[in-house]
């Protein structure tokens, strides 16, 4: 493997096809402006690097990014990409990621509007994000540790494991399918509507009319905090071990909870029961 260290590129396609080659403390950045830098290569890792252009990382076979910084102005930095690692790395580019798979993300500062978009066999552990349509049509996830703050993250989303996260979202997890979110704080209106074979297992949900037209939904041992009008048309089983503000025409399965302030049946075809179960 051929070592680059302390060198500025600028040109057009820099580094075109490029392969076995590693980045050292290298600057992606100046007045020719150019895009595409290692466009089509394979085999690259880059340590501590910065990057200020556009589309550094297109089309490329086993990439590794460490402790580097891709700017606002690097966007679209990675697309079409596999066998991808990136770790304590500024990710601040708009769509960042998109197209890929076989994806690892660690201690990573996410800042990109529609990051994520149509991934595959992802892992992110321990990042910090901000975007809007985060995720979105990606499938074969695993989340841990995500601090996220956005609108609209998750939609469409299939098969993915969310654990010890925290997630201030609106809109979240919208037509999700085989999602499962794990002793976590989700904060946000009208989450999870239209989803299939949604569960959430010792979370703290927040906001308002949580829930709405799902299928095959599952809650286990959850709190809801300022929640009202949920579960409206949908086919639950939950356990609450909180109050619920009110729940709405839930059509099928049973929602167990120790207390709720309004129960709204009318809709003839909603036939959720409710159970009111307290420790006393």
């Amino acid at each position: 493997m051929k070592t680059v260290k302390n060198q500025i590129f600028d040109a057009e396609r820099a580094l075109y096809n490029s392969k076995g080659l590693r980045l050292e403390h290298c600057s992606f950045d100046g007045p020719a402006d150019g895009e595409s830098a290692l466009k089509e290569s394979s085999d690259i890792q880059v340590d501590g690097c910065f990057f200020n252009l556009r589309y550094p990382f297109w089309h490329d076979t086993n990439l590794t990014v460490d402790n580097s910084e891709l700017t606002e102005l690097c966007r679209a930095a990675l697309w079409y990409s596999q066998k991808i690692e990136i770790n304590n790395t500024k990710l601040h580019g708009i769509k960042a990621l998109r197209e890929c798979r076989d994806v690892m993300l660690s201690d990573c500062d996410i800042i990109s509007p529609e990051f994520g978009w149509s991934v595959t066999d992802a892992v992110i552990n321990n990042c910090r994000a901000e975007s809007e349509y985060f995720m979105l049509r990606s499938e074969k996830l695993k989340f841990n540790g995500l601090d996220f703050k956005g609108k609209y993250s998750f939609q469409y989303v299939r098969y993915a494991e969310l654990d010890n996260c925290i997630l201030d979202t609106k809109d979240a997890f919208w037509h999700t399918e085989n999602v499962t979110v794990r002793n976590s704080i989700v904060k946000g209106e009208y989450l999870g509507w239209y989803s299939n074979r949604l569960r959430f297992e010792n979370c703290r949900i927040i906001g308002t009319q949580p829930l709405c037209y799902c299928n095959n939904l599952e809650l286990i041992n959850c709190e809801m905090t300022d929640t009202d009008l949920a579960f409206e048309k949908s086919h639950v089983n939950a356990v609450i071990t909180t109050p619920v503000v009110s729940i709405k025409n839930p059509y099928s399965g049973r929602i167990v909870v120790p207390s709720v302030g309004e129960q709204i049946f009318d809709d003839r075809s909603a036939c959720g029961e409710i159970i009111i179960k307290t420790n006393d």
